[in-house]
């Protein structure tokens, strides 16, 4: 293993740990950086939240065949986990009992990513000089050299802020004490600070919808809870989703079971509604929309700010990404999920090719890797790492060869025409709704190119 390449994994989450299975089962050396505590740290603040896909798409099949020596028994790959049952019933086992343990490295941050010895601008030899992870911990700055470098770091802990036009509303900042981001658990760690309270919910995507069901269900029990939508589109449908035709059953489930709660009048609405301003009135939140003073506002005890998450690049400025300028995912990626195009959570499968930037051994993976898109599945998250540890290795073709099949997701939206969710990817034919069957060729079909841009 000496001579063996050592390959750095930022982020201990599930995507994260995949990649240092599959890293280690190439015979390369996998270290693990974990800003929190221990693995899993992110989704330890939704660790109330279930799933929308069971057990069989959630485990790493390389994470499996580590976990198999250790007696570990594999959850029913048909039942539905919250996030806490994601954590102690896979990846606290994985991070714990198998050789995992020995190349995790918590409470470590990643403050800065360069090359040893070169700074951004610098070209000539720039590929042979190792990578110079800097973290910190509690015993100081730190430094790591690795071979390649692949980033699983998340966007939990980077959320989008209320305004709608992508910066924080004037006077958020001041009024933090009152607003809340993602996905409280309002009927069970935060009940006391939102029982009894009139609560709004900025957003439309499953975070919000989730919350205002909880916030509707502890409205029931605690007489005087409010929940309010606040949502800055003209159609408040569009956050139902397909219901019973959606063939994520959970998801489809939850979108009827909101239709229904806005139906009855047990959620109120406001639609159209951009947030620009936060402010403090009478010991209460008033939140604006329009002008100064605001044309249209509410007053409220608390905001849920559900608006989605940004990838965090802070710690990257030295390395040369190459990122699509409008959802910040790589450009090879960008066109599949660009959210002004799809609504849905079907994305061809893909790899090494399309997750590489211009900074070569370096590459983004899971969550991160979709920028500002919000349709990412675990499951791809595994395919991305498969690719990306083969590619590493050296092993080209096992890189480029596509081994996931991805479920049907749903009703999805294209160019304002719903379709079904489509599977299919390079290597095999797509279903008629699909754009495109990889990143690749829906880049060459956007640009105008017949056949398949695959090649």
């Amino acid at each position: 293993m000496s001579d063996a390449k050592t390959v750095a994994i930022i982020g201990a989450g599930p995507v994260g740990l995949a990649a240092a299975a599959h890293v280690l089962e190439r015979g390369m050396s996998p270290i693990v950086l974990e800003s929190g505590p221990e693995a899993g740290h992110a989704i330890r603040q939704w660790q109330h939240v279930q799933l929308f896909s069971p057990w069989e798409y959630n485990v790493d099949k390389a994470a499996a065949r580590l976990l198999a020596p250790t007696g570990w028994n594999s959850p029913d790959p048909q039942a539905y986990p919250t996030g806490g049952e994601l954590l102690e019933g896979y990846l606290k086992p994985l991070a714990t009992r198998t050789p995992l343990r020995d190349v995790i490295r918590t409470s470590s941050r990643v403050s800065a990513i360069s090359r040893v010895g070169f700074d951004k601008a610098k070209t000539k030899g720039r590929e042979q000089a190792p990578f110079e992870i800097r973290y910190q911990n509690g015993k100081g700055p730190e430094v790591l050299r690795a071979d390649a470098v692949i980033d699983t770091s998340g966007t939990w802990f980077s959320p989008n802020p209320a305004g709608s036009n992508g910066l924080p509303a004037i006077g958020e900042a001041e009024c933090a004490n009152r607003v809340a981001y993602g996905m409280p658990d309002v009927c069970g760690a935060q009940r006391s600070r939102y029982a009894g309270k009139k609560v709004a919910v900025l957003g439309a995507g499953h975070s919000a919808v989730g919350t205002l069901i909880d916030l509707a269900r502890l409205a029931d029990e605690v007489p005087g809870t409010q929940p309010v939508w606040l949502v800055r589109g003209a159609d408040p449908a569009r956050a139902f989703g397909g219901g019973r035709n959606d063939k994520l059953a959970a998801r489809g489930a939850l979108g009827s079971a909101f239709a229904a709660l806005v139906t009855s009048g047990k959620i109120a609405v406001e639609t159209e509604f951009g947030v620009t301003h936060l402010t403090e009135s009478e010991g209460r939140l008033k939140i604006s929309a329009g002008a100064c003073c605001g044309a249209r506002s509410v007053v409220v005890d608390e905001l849920i700010v559900s608006t989605g998450f940004r990838p965090d690049f802070s710690f990257l400025s030295e390395l040369r990404l190459r990122l699509d300028p409008a959802i910040e995912a790589p450009v090879a990626l960008a066109p599949l999920i660009d959210p002004n195009e799809h609504s849905c959570g079907t994305v061809r499968p893909h790899g090494a090719r399309e997750l590489a930037h211009d900074e070569p051994g370096f590459y983004s993976a899971g969550m991160k890797s979709y920028g500002r898109a919000p349709t990412f599945l675990m499951m791809t998250g595994y395919e991305q790492v498969r690719s990306i540890a083969a590619d590493i290795a050296g092993d080209k073709k096992a890189a480029a060869r596509v081994e996931l099949v991805l479920p049907e997701t749903g009703v999805c939206t294209r160019a304002g025409v719903e379709t079904a969710g489509a599977a299919g990817c390079c290597g095999g034919p797509a279903k008629e709704e699909a754009s495109a069957c990889c990143s690749a060729d829906e880049t060459a079909k956007k640009a105008g190119a017949s056949g398949c841009g695959c090649a």
